[in-house]
């Protein structure tokens, strides 16, 4: 069955929360580009978003949270962590934190890595999910090797009966991706430079970063 698409609402997002909830795949608008989640309490959920992309799970798919409230819940909160998040959330960037022994995680998610992606998106459609539904495992809209789609009727041509619902919330915005900041170490790494700079980040932190 195709994808149904439905207004990014109210309406829309209690659909969509519904659709998570039993284990569906749904794609949904971020303040870049559009996303494909599962519920991360899913069986197979995490398989089943690298099989919508049709590849391999070879690299591990973060974590888009309502907020940095949730963060301590999925993960380690060294200060860095804390301090960036209260900064830049929501907003351009990723923390990299480790993954909290008492919070089994699917190996899947990961890449079978200790650690675990997190961010809080400056869009209100995934962090109104991951209130709703707890913090989602996502990752890009698109078959692997073709580009990203743009608006919900490209995801459905690329994804098709693959995912369940679609939220139109008109077209992606792009931009640069997120910032991505290892908190695993001290200092922080920046292992991909993005919407957030390293001389914001080191504002906060009022140190350097980790050079590397």
């Amino acid at each position: 069955m195709t994808a149904r698409i439905v207004p990014d609402d109210d309406a829309g997002r209690e659909a969509a929360a519904a659709v998570l909830r039993r284990g569906g795949l749904v794609a949904l608008p971020t303040d870049t580009v559009y996303g494909i989640a599962v519920a991360l309490d899913t069986l197979g959920g995490i398989e089943a978003l690298f099989a919508a992309k049709r590849r391999p799970p070879e690299k591990g798919v973060m974590l888009l949270l309502a907020d940095a409230a949730q963060g301590p819940s999925i993960g380690e909160w060294p200060p860095a962590a804390a301090a960036l998040a209260e900064a830049f959330w929501p907003g351009g960037l990723t923390v990299i934190v480790p993954q909290r022994d008492d919070v089994p995680l699917p190996a899947a998610l990961t890449g079978g890595a200790p650690t675990i992606g997190l961010r809080a998106p400056d869009h209100p459609t995934p962090r109104a999910l991951a209130a709703a539904v707890g913090p989602l495992p996502t990752t890009s809209a698109n078959v692997s090797g073709l580009p990203e789609a743009t608006t919900a009727a490209e995801i459905v041509e690329q994804l098709g009966d693959a995912i369940e619902l679609v939220l139109d919330g008109g077209p992606a915005h792009g931009g640069p991706p997120s910032t991505v900041v290892d908190c695993t170490v001290d200092p922080p790494r920046v292992l991909r430079q993005g919407a957030v700079s390293r001389d914001a980040l080191e504002g906060v932190l009022g140190r350097p970063l980790d050079p590397a």
